[in-house]
């Protein structure tokens, strides 16, 4: 390891520390998910990925045509698209698909045996589906987490060959639902979900009922749940097309085959998002044990990257890193950090439950503590 985890300081807590140089735009680690999934209404949108990695698994071009509708669109440059259909696999009992078998052997050692549900039970209403058809009801687009990842993530405790071991691992992520300090509750916990939260708990009771995991799903344990999910949850987002921009970018195209395909692809976008709206990738949400670790900063040395278009998490320095120096992250979308010091303070105390005290936040201290309609606004709408 390049990076050692260890306490910062009384208010931060433990954090992520470099053990050497890094340069600007150098790989920090690269790691899987103990757990991840697609979301629910992404996967409604029709959009095919891996159920295990959330690697696409469509073509680049299957995906413009499905996103313009323009079912005759030929991508130039085939050669650039990297998604193989050859290796997808299907589990036989319940339909699910994965990018390889692989994936799928992982996922029948991991969660899968607990989930799989055939054909016949899925038409009948499981409740499996009764608890993601409610949790989509109190849910809708723009998603940022899923009750399917604790599914999951229960899932693996019971079929963990140490269960104890298991349990113990997700209880060393932050799942607190308060800061009694801050007075502060988790979002998820608030008065816009509080009538949905026994419900939600009641069926993820029916769907994988098993003496291993009661501790869970008590009142409290539940919420500290739906905490992790809040705090801890980090989203993903994969596209084929995406994939294919970028691989043709890189090839030694003249300026004026630049420009041609440039134009080519600002047309493709204009397309998509006149026929589809804003569904243009695959994204889902995994939890990460080493980068839950990394403390937010309003200024990041270190940004979060899906260089290999599926769930493998690449941190990557935006700046130089010194030995000893702290590695810091955005909890927050580019958008967001340019909003005012009490705007991002607010969005990180109803996700995060925390007073951001990072540099920037520090320097801004004077500023008027304004909330500008006008700056939520135009976040929102991009």
């Amino acid at each position: 390891m390049k990076v050692n985890i260890q306490l910062i300081d009384e208010l931060k807590g433990k954090g992520i520390v470099a053990l050497e140089n890094f340069r600007k735009g150098s790989l920090i680690f690269e790691e899987d998910p103990i757990v991840a999934c697609q979301f629910s209404w992404n996967a409604a949108c029709k959009y095919e990925a891996c159920n295990h990695c959330l690697k696409p698994l469509e073509t680049a071009e299957e995906n413009v045509r499905r996103l313009t509708g323009n079912t005759n669109l030929v991508l130039p440059y085939p050669e650039c698209s990297t998604i193989s259909k050859s290796g997808i696999v299907q589990c036989v009992s319940c339909g699910t698909k994965y990018c390889s078998q692989q994936c799928q052997v992982e996922s029948l050692n991991q969660y899968h045996k607990v989930l799989c549900f055939n054909t016949l039970e899925r038409n009948n209403g499981h409740p499996l589906e009764q608890l993601e058809e409610t949790w989509k009801q109190v849910h809708y687009p723009p998603e940022t987490s899923s009750i399917f990842l604790i599914v999951r993530l229960l899932a693996r405790v019971i079929q963990a060959p140490n269960k104890e071991e298991f349990i113990s691992q997700i209880l060393n992520f932050c799942h607190r639902s308060k800061n009694e300090e801050k007075n502060l509750a988790h979002k998820l916990l608030g008065e816009k979900y509080a009538g949905e939260i026994n419900l939600l708990r009641e069926l993820l009771g029916n769907a994988i009922p098993n003496e291993n995991i009661q501790e869970f799903l008590s009142p409290e344990g539940f919420q500290s749940l739906l905490a992790l999910l809040g705090t801890n949850g980090q989203g993903v987002g994969t596209s084929p097309f995406s994939a294919w921009r970028e691989n043709v970018h890189k090839k030694n195209l003249s300026s004026e085959e630049l420009q041609k395909v440039d134009d080519f692809i600002d047309k493709i976008y204009e397309d998509m998002y006149s026929h589809t709206g804003d569904f243009l990738n695959s994204e889902g949400v995994a939890l990460y044990v080493l980068q839950s670790c990394a403390n937010h900063s309003c200024m990041p040395n270190a940004e979060i990257r899906f260089l290999h278009n599926n769930s493998r998490l690449s941190l990557v320095a935006l700046e130089d890193i010194e030995p000893n120096e702290e590695i810091c992250i955005s909890y927050l979308d580019e958008c967001a950090l340019e909003r005012s010091r009490h705007s991002r303070r607010k969005l990180l105390q109803e996700n995060y439950l925390f007073a951001c005290e990072c540099p920037k936040c520090i320097s801004q201290i004077d500023d008027p503590d304004i909330t500008s309609d006008e700056e939520m606004s135009e976040c929102d709408s991009e």
